[in-house]
């Protein structure tokens, strides 16, 4: 037992070691600017279709809102799409549970005079939902529910690389 929380207690120190640092670690990043005020600094474009809007929400969440009236310096343009896999059916032939996978396509530009492209990315995320029958309302809150995971994951997603991108450029 001693041994085990040594070790815990020295894991810090084994990660600092090995060049580990934490994403949002406290303190400005080498430029001066913290990366929690970058992230403000991004501005989710317009998107279109349900899948984009709740999208939009869900990065504006994550970036912009995280400190209110941070001026834009990054803009963000992304769209969606979901594919659909039928994965069981019934004896009759009905379908019982479907997959999705929603893509999102997204840029990551400098506004400016000249827009820079700072990154491009595509982020993939899959899940079920199944299909009761006869009953539909079920139906209709477990595929809401589903899509709602995904565009979460997707925008977890997103802002996670945004973030990692930022740190990089910012210590270079």
């Amino acid at each position: 037992m001693t041994a085990r929380r040594a070790l815990l207690l020295a894991s810090p120190l084994l990660l600092a070691a090995c060049g580990f640092r934490p994403l949002h670690r406290p303190g400005a990043m080498p430029g001066g600017e913290a990366l929690a005020d970058q992230l403000a600094s991004v501005r989710v474009a317009r998107m279109g279709e349900r899948q984009g809007q709740l999208l939009r929400r869900a990065l504006q969440n994550r970036l912009e809102d995280t400190r209110p009236g941070t001026p834009a310096q990054f803009e963000l343009r992304a769209g969606t799409r979901g594919d659909a896999d039928v994965q069981g059916y019934r004896s009759d032939g009905g379908i019982t549970r479907i997959r999705m996978t929603m893509t999102a396509d997204f840029v990551l530009v400098r506004l400016g005079a000249e827009q820079e492209e700072v990154m491009r990315g595509t982020s993939r995320k899959f899940d079920a939902f199944n299909l009761p029958d006869l009953q539909f309302f079920a139906a209709d809150i477990s595929r809401e529910a589903m899509e709602r995971r995904l565009v979460e994951e997707l925008a977890e997603d997103i802002a996670r690389r945004i973030a990692l991108e930022l740190r990089r450029r910012g210590e270079a």
